[in-house]
């Protein structure tokens, strides 16, 4: 299913951009414990939520632009143990689908649509609301992919008591628009923006102003607290798509990338960059085990916190 024609150049366009197997699904609102997997009302609309595991911290799994939950749990060769699974073996972790969000053409978001297009700071207070309408109890360990990296940042900068752990997954940077300077940024957007062929039937299809959320990021970013953070960077240059527009440099967009990745690893003094060799932009797809050990990392680390300091290790402190 991965790897069908349509989704390959579906996972090509998202991935520029940024960019299951839940039980029965079931009607409780409260996914607080035990697996769940089903809608959550979160004040006259739903999306769909699937967590699994017990323990703590509770990983929050953030997916990147255009990609739904199950990005995590569906394997692309015989055998894989994907990423949602995997954590589930020694915590609690959840994922959820965006409105819009996708796998491939037949599997779009379970959640409610709503208009298009959207802003990271009400991603962020969507993810918020879910977090609190199902009774999922903090603090947690925000593991985010591509745009979703963006989206988990914007969150740990607007409710830093919740959050005690970062993974970032060949994340998005808000550097990225002035690394690939205004020629290249034009080309970029004009490649990432449409609907991937074969969507272009999917009206509701996620769209974000990625200039304008870089913009929010930069205005919200602050030192972090010192948390655990674990950078995960691709080794191998991004496929790219056979509509590539003409001024579009992929040699500068990797350059760019690459310095986006290095101003991520920055945020703090501590934390550990690693480059999956194997992988282009989909790590948690190409090499499920470094994130599945990244989470498990900062998940052990946050788990290590003198009693009592979970909070304030999340708490930035005054000025």
């Amino acid at each position: 299913m991965i790897r069908s024609p349509v989704v390959a150049l579906m996972i090509a366009l998202v991935l520029l951009v940024a960019a299951a197997a839940p039980g029965v699904a079931t009607s409780s609102p409260v996914a607080g414990n035990g697996d769940f997997a089903g809608l959550v009302d979160i004040g006259g609309r739903r999306l769909w939520l699937e967590c699994r595991g017990g323990g703590g911290p509770t990983v929050i799994l953030v997916s990147g632009y255009r990609n739904n939950a199950e990005i995590w749990s569906v394997p692309a060769r015989e055998g894989q143990t994907m990423v949602l699974p995997g954590v589930a073996g020694f915590t609690r972790v959840c994922a959820y689908d965006r409105p819009g969000t996708i796998l491939d053409q037949e599997h779009v978001s379970r959640s409610d649509p709503v208009a298009m297009p959207r802003s990271a700071e009400a991603i962020v207070e969507e993810l918020h609301e879910l977090l609190r309408a199902a009774e999922i109890p903090g603090p947690y360990v925000l593991a985010a992919h591509s745009l979703g990296g963006l989206f988990a940042r914007l969150y740990a900068a607007t409710y830093p008591e919740e959050v005690v752990g970062l993974v970032l997954v060949d994340a998005w940077s808000e550097v990225l628009p002035e690394e690939l300077g205004p020629v290249q940024w034009q080309a970029y957007v004009d490649l990432a923006a449409p609907a991937p062929p074969g969507l272009e039937w999917y009206s509701d299809l996620e769209m974000v102003d990625f200039g304008t959320a870089s913009t929010v990021m930069a205005a919200a970013a602050r030192p972090l607290p010192p948390l655990p953070l674990v950078v995960l960077s691709r080794g191998k240059p991004v496929a790219l798509p056979p509509n590539v527009p003409g001024g579009f440099d992929p040699a500068a967009f990797e350059r760019a990338w690459q310095a986006g990745q290095t101003h991520l690893a920055r945020l703090l003094p501590d934390a550990r960059q690693v480059f999956a060799t194997e992988s282009d932009h989909y790590i948690q797809i190409e090499q499920p085990e470094l994130v599945i050990a990244a989470i498990r990392e900062v998940v052990d680390a946050a788990r290590d916190l003198p009693a009592g300091a979970a909070r304030a290790a999340a708490t930035p402190s005054a000025g």
